[in-house]
């Protein structure tokens, strides 16, 4: 074709076009024919994916080609695009077709296939939609943070169409809207990973996750005086929630440091710390405290290993500062918060 044949063809295309409205409201297939006579299609197509725009005509054309905007890409068989991703499928007398491979962004809007038959230039439209999946491209880090703070979340996300962002809390299934999540004054009970959930519709949604870790001094939670028979075995428990985990130490009516021998065994685990008595004696018989601290605070609480038969409280767990022994635990407390 030659290029003052192209230049007339497309200047009649202009002309037609300005008589011709694109809707963009209508949704087609992801391939779709662009057929003389019909409104214009739009064809969606996800980001990266290759597209065939087809043209129907018939034996009497006898000029065509394939236009992106006012840019031509095919003048019949001849090439003017220089972008290597389109290429033509099919020239023959009922189909003028262009393929483009791994669609791009810009790749989308408006492409024109102009035919000229019986000395009448006739065009077909088709619009390009691009769709890119909703993906997350920033998201805080995991927060560690004491108990009555501030936390501060936040969630990026990008997409074609715009993409939703929703944070979601498992615990209690509670749902917020929208890329930040501020939470005042937290509590420790709200300690847990947070859900960041990103979706447009146009593939699976986008999910990433947020662990809020909530600091508090221990809290001694199950404490009781138990009986025991001479030259039995025996067990005191002291269990104590608390983040970081709890330090444990256990000390005696006359506030010496318990340490394990052979008739008794210290055994701490994660939340709680057992004495293990394997064989109970005279000189066990008392008062035992046990005492568990982390870098935020400390708390102890007082138990009786008594003889079968004696009556006895039950045992109470009590805060630093607030124990008989007030000067003691205080200044315990202290050392053990100035060591970590």
């Amino acid at each position: 074709m030659m290029i003052e044949e192209v230049a007339s063809l497309v200047e009649r295309i202009n002309c037609l076009a300005q008589a011709h409205s694109v809707p963009t409201g209508h949704s087609g297939p992801s391939v779709h024919g662009a057929e003389f006579g019909h409104l214009p299609d739009n064809i969606t197509v996800l980001e990266g994916e290759s597209i065939i725009l087809r043209c129907k005509i018939d034996e009497e054309v006898t000029h065509k080609a394939w236009l992106n905007r006012s840019n031509i890409l095919f003048a019949g068989t001849d090439k003017w695009s220089l972008d290597r991703r389109v290429s033509l499928v099919n020239s023959n007398t009922s189909d003028f077709s262009i393929q483009i491979e791994r669609v791009a962004v810009a790749d989308e809007g408006l492409y024109t296939c102009s035919f000229q038959a019986r000395n009448k230039p006739r065009i077909a439209h088709v619009f390009l939609i691009v769709q890119v999946p909703a993906r997350i491209v920033n998201i805080s880090q995991d927060v560690s943070v004491n108990e009555g703070g501030n936390v501060y979340l936040f969630c990026l996300a990008v997409g074609r169409p715009e993409p939703t962002v929703t944070w979601k809390e498992n615990k209690y299934g509670l749902m917020s809207e929208g890329e930040f999540l501020d939470i005042t004054e937290i509590k420790r009970h709200q300690a847990e990973e947070f859900e960041c959930i990103t979706n447009n519709g146009v593939t699976q949604p986008d999910i990433r996750k947020v662990k809020v870790t909530v600091n508090y001094p221990p809290m001694i939670t199950d404490v009781k005086n138990m009986p025991a028979q001479l030259g039995k075995t025996a067990i005191l428990r002291c269990e104590a929630m608390a983040v970081p985990t709890a330090s444990f130490e256990w000390y005696r009516d006359d506030r010496r440091p318990v340490e394990s021998d052979n008739t008794l065994r210290i055994k701490n685990e994660k939340t709680r710390s057992l004495l293990f008595f394997t064989n109970v004696t005279d000189k066990h018989f008392g008062n035992y405290t046990c005492f568990a601290s982390n870098r935020l605070g400390a708390s102890n609480a007082s138990m009786l290993l008594f003889r079968p038969g004696a009556v006895y409280g039950r045992g109470v767990a009590v805060n630093v500062g607030v124990s008989a022994g007030v000067g003691f635990w205080l200044c315990l407390s202290v050392s053990l918060l100035i060591k970590v």
